[in-house]
């Protein structure tokens, strides 16, 4: 073998050196390309981990609250500081995510842009920038950083480029979930049917009362549920409805799946926040052990045989009072009920009176004027007519401001709150006290013999739900339909338990009716209700 070599060597050291020249200008070149290329690439790694960062912390300051906006740019600019190493065109070590540069052809050009939506966000279209009038809109953000150049070592020994500008962005929204709300959805009143935009939203104005029809979830206005996600059927649905905290998990801010199916059972669950237990202590559900206790005030239109002491209901039989609020009435004498005027008259009053309905909602099903939403006009002195035997200026007077001296007209929540506060409002007429009606009595306080739950830490006020506003002509939605967008979250004040009053064409509403009054949108960050925990997580759309 030795021999072998030493004949080679012998009689080819001539070509080797020419043969090494050539093949070291290869092996630079090569070399030098692979050196700058991993320099290329750990600058490109840099610049996109910088805009992902920068992208993902100015999305976590998107709540739609006013200064989201100005939040997220200074989340991106300031909150999280990005360098690289590899980056060597005299540029220092930072990451630039400057609000604006200047292109090529001398255009100003944002560094960071809000969407409104995914599609945009996507598409790079409809961008807006930073702006108070913008913080509402802005739901997705993406993050420019400023291009970085990386200067070649190796690669221009062999006449190759001398560098290369790599440049970076990234799209960031916010995940969200609502947690402790029973699974409810409602169609979009205010929806057209020829609607088109699954985005469309809902801006009742506070107090305005919304007829929610259970029993059909497929006609826009109406009521229906969310699924659960704690098991199928209607056990599943009653708990998390009648539940004072509902032991399912956290519904998304959007993308929630729409469930079909009504049962009374369901209802019956329900009905247990206004101290209605339609079959004793087997109306709450038992699949997950969740308790269902009444709210503090059960102010409602139903009354119930007392025991001989009047200090409660002999049994949870619960029935409907002799004479049910209607402001339809004979106001000129020719025998024809209308509504020319509110009667002012207490002997049209019924002996026990609930938070009623709008105006246009009350009397029967066939005179009512209005749709599935109301005008926030209700008859608020027959109310404290009924139930605190005063006229307008004493119960202005009792309430106090803002209504005192004004024009200005309670919603029924604010009236709820103040009785919360004030349970025995004029001595002996409030919330602490029965009244009468023949030989039944209502009660405003639990009379079951089980203890309300008070509002506040982790139990939410049983009168308070929010319930996801859908557009559902524009998504098609009927029966169950997964991944549906929700423009809308409502918070709502329940009036009364679903409950048939009256039948045939003498109908008030129906035993599948759930009549509420909106409070106001879902907040983000300022939930003044105790009744929703919203969870945010950002997360990178591209």
């Amino acid at each position: 073998m030795r021999r072998w070599v030493d004949y080679f060597r012998r009689n080819n050291s001539g070509a080797v050196a020419p043969t090494v020249a050539l093949s070291l200008f290869g092996l630079v070149a090569v070399g030098g390309i692979g050196f700058d290329y991993a320099r290329l690439a750990s600058l490109d790694t840099e610049l996109q981990q910088a805009a992902d960062q920068a992208a993902l912390a100015a999305a976590s300051q998107l709540d739609q609250q006013t200064g989201s906006t100005a939040r997220a740019v200074a989340a991106a600019q300031s909150l999280l500081v990005n360098q690289t190493r590899f980056g060597n065109d005299g540029g220092g070590l930072t990451v630039s995510t400057g609000q604006s540069y200047t292109d090529a052809g001398g255009n100003t050009v944002a560094r960071i842009t809000f969407y409104s939506n995914k599609v945009d966000a996507e598409a790079d279209t409809n961008g807006f920038a930073a702006a108070t009038s913008n913080d509402t809109l802005a739901k997705f953000v993406k993050v420019d950083v400023a291009g970085r150049q990386a200067i070649y070592a190796l690669t221009p020994i062999v006449g190759a480029m001398r560098s290369s500008t790599i440049n970076a962005s990234a799209v960031a929204g916010v995940g969200s979930a609502i947690c402790k709300v029973p699974p409810v959805m409602l169609c979009n009143p205010d929806e057209a049917s020829t609607n088109t935009d699954e985005l469309l939203d809902f801006n009742p104005a506070r107090g305005t009362g919304l007829r929610l029809v259970t029993g059909n979830a497929t006609v826009p206005g109406n009521f229906g549920w969310l699924e659960a996600g704690i098991g199928n059927g209607t056990p599943a649905l009653a708990g998390e409805l009648g539940y004072n905290v509902p032991l399912g998990p956290c519904q998304p801010t959007t993308g929630v799946t729409t469930k079909t199916g009504m049962d009374t059972a369901v209802l019956n669950a329900f009905n247990t926040r206004f101290d209605v237990f339609a079959n004793g202590n087997t109306t709450c559900p038992n699949q997950g052990g969740g308790t269902c206790s009444p709210a503090e005030d059960t102010r409602k239109d139903l009354v119930c045989d007392p025991k001989n002491d009047l200090s409660g209901c002999k049994n949870d039989n619960w029935s409907t009072a002799a004479k049910v609020y209607d402001p339809y009435w004979d106001s000129n004498g020719d025998g024809t009920k209308e509504l020319a005027a509110l009667p002012t008259t207490g002997a049209l009053d019924p002996d026990i009176m609930g938070y009623p309905h709008d105006i246009c909602h009350s009397s029967l099903l066939s005179r009512q004027t209005c749709g599935i939403k109301g005008d926030a006009l209700w008859d608020v002195n027959a109310y404290f007519r009924v139930n605190y035997k005063l006229d307008e200026s004493g119960w202005r007077s009792l309430l106090g401001s803002p209504y005192s001296g004004t024009t200005t007209v309670p919603a029924r929540y604010d009236v709820y709150q103040w009785e919360l506060a004030h349970r025995s409002g004029t001595g002996t007429a409030g919330i602490n006290f029965s009244q009468v009606d023949g030989g039944n009595r209502a009660f405003s306080i639990p009379a079951t013999g089980r203890a309300g739950a008070a509002a506040g830490g982790s139990q939410p006020d049983r009168r308070v739900i929010a319930a996801a506003v859908l557009n559902c002509q524009a998504l098609n939605v009927h029966g169950k339909t997964t991944n549906v967008p929700v423009p809308t979250w409502i918070k709502v004040f329940l009036t009364e338990p679903a409950w048939p009053r009256g039948s045939g064409p003498n109908t008030y509403t129906d035993q599948k009716d759930i009549y509420v009054e909106f409070i106001e949108k879902t907040k983000a960050s300022e939930d003044t209700f105790g009744s929703v925990v919203r969870r945010d997580v950002p997360y990178l759309v591209k």
